[in-house]
């Protein structure tokens, strides 16, 4: 149930039983718990109570704990499994981009000199003029907080957190956030139903490839698999989930 959070989206209790497999009694004892802990947070829509996790720490305290399960496991081929490939390319941690692209994206910001860390190898990053620019070019608004001229170090907006499947940094905090948000209103990916796997587009394909020199997925796959899913999407029904960024009062059957 933890994992299917991770995709920071709300989720019923159902759907959390029937991913992991157990009664609804058993999922909803369970929530109970972890609400008591505040590892989760609750939110009612009417008749329906709706659950994400509280906060990007705890995101960040389950990928790490997901890193030590698989250095202890003995299968270490995970993410060679067909099943496992899409969600190494790119997919969602709490709202930001992980896996392949989410590396790159990191490492491409800061050879780019887009992004300054706080102090000499620290992994909290404020954004340059340059990366203002750039990014806003993106469709990104960059808060006067997180500029490197002007901020006053009180808040992280970005930061490094180390990837599940990569081994290394991707980009995390509410920054990122607004960046994959971006890439999704740009059409360069679309976040798959009841998946935390993030389905790179031909636009976004290209994109990558010209402004991060990012080549994680074959073109002509590509574009048969986002044909295959579109006609899917067109011709079944699914239920959709709030945002953790949508407003209170949002009708969560509403995409």
């Amino acid at each position: 149930m933890l994992s299917r959070l991770l995709d920071g989206r709300y989720h019923s209790a159902g759907e959390l039983a029937r991913q992991a497999d157990v009664a609804a009694s058993t999922a909803s004892q369970h929530l109970k718990i972890l609400s008591e802990a505040q590892l989760v947070a609750v939110r009612a829509q009417g008749r329906h109570r709706y659950f994400k996790l509280a906060d990007g720490d705890v995101a960040h305290a389950l990928e790490a704990l997901l890193r030590l399960a698989d250095d202890r496991a003995p299968d270490v081929a995970r993410w060679e499994r067909p099943a496992m490939r899409p969600l190494r390319t790119a997919r969602c941690c709490y709202g930001h981009i992980a896996g392949s692209l989410g590396v790159r994206l990191h490492d491409a910001l800061l050879e780019k000199n887009w992004l300054s860390p706080v102090a000499p190898a620290a992994n909290e990053y404020l954004v340059t003029e340059a990366g203002a620019a750039a990014l806003g070019d993106w469709g990104i608004k960059i808060p006067p907080g997180a500029l490197a001229a002007t901020a006053r170090v009180s808040h992280r907006w970005l930061y490094g957190c180390v990837d599940w499947s990569e081994r290394r940094e991707h980009l995390a905090g509410p920054l990122a956030v607004k960046i994959q948000e971006a890439f999704v209103e740009q059409g360069w990916i679309r976040q798959v139903p009841n998946s935390r796997e993030l389905q790179i587009t031909p636009l976004g394909s290209s994109r990558f490839s010209a402004e991060l020199n990012w080549f994680g997925v074959d073109e002509r796959q590509l574009a048969t698999r986002f044909k295959a899913n579109c006609s899917v999407r067109a011709g079944t029904a699914h239920s959709v989930h709030p945002h953790p960024g949508q407003s209170a009062d949002a009708d969560p059957k509403r995409p």
